[in-house]
């Protein structure tokens, strides 16, 4: 079985977790790939405070970005990014693997 290599997280994503957690809370940005939306595949980003015991974890400067196992493969090469624009700031999912995604930019079909 060949391993997944996980995704990479941006320096702007990493410094944006910093800034939520700047009030002294320690929360994780949970990145999950769950089936529906309107091309197969959804995104789910979330805050969590736990990791789960099989999460992936990438950390830098004491930020943490969890990925589950059954998410990983999905993810593989892709990069967690931090994006500010005119119709507002999110993270995002740049994802080599998707074929085609949904204007939404959180559905996405392989």
């Amino acid at each position: 079985m060949q391993l997944s290599l996980p995704p990479k997280v941006t320096d702007r994503a990493f410094a944006q977790l910093a800034q939520i957690n700047a009030d002294g809370t320690t929360k994780a940005l949970r990145v999950a790939v769950e089936g529906g939306g309107c091309s197969g595949f959804q995104y789910e980003i979330k805050l969590e405070e736990v990791a789960s015991d099989d999460d992936i974890i990438l950390e830098k400067d004491g930020q943490t970005v969890l990925i589950d196992k059954v998410s990983l493969p999905f993810l593989e090469n892709a990069v967690i990014d931090y994006t500010q624009e005119l119709i507002g700031a999110r993270f995002v999912i740049e994802n080599p693997n998707a074929t085609s995604s949904c204007g939404c930019g959180t559905s996405f079909s392989m």
